[in-house]
């Protein structure tokens, strides 16, 4: 049985990319969560996910090609 270690990582087809928590949203533009809490305030794109299990909670997620495209419509802070 092949061990974890071993696994290779494939990389994602070709314009497919995964949705970013607001934590590595943050790191990504090297901003605070109050920053990015104006940003969806001020109309920036959010992807709300319902968890599974017992405590069914909402999370954000976020596309981060809509984001940037969300950015660059409205002049904001674009670093990276």
């Amino acid at each position: 049985m092949p061990k974890k270690s071993d696994r290779r990582v494939e990389a994602l087809p070709a314009g497919l990319r995964p949705l970013l928590t607001q934590r590595q949203l943050e790191t990504y533009y090297g901003v605070s969560d109050w920053t990015v809490l104006q940003w969806i305030k001020g109309g920036m794109p959010v992807k709300r996910l319902k968890t599974t299990g017992q405590q069914q909670k909402e999370v954000r997620r976020f596309d981060l090609s809509a984001v940037e495209a969300w950015m660059a419509e409205h002049d904001q802070l674009v670093t990276a």
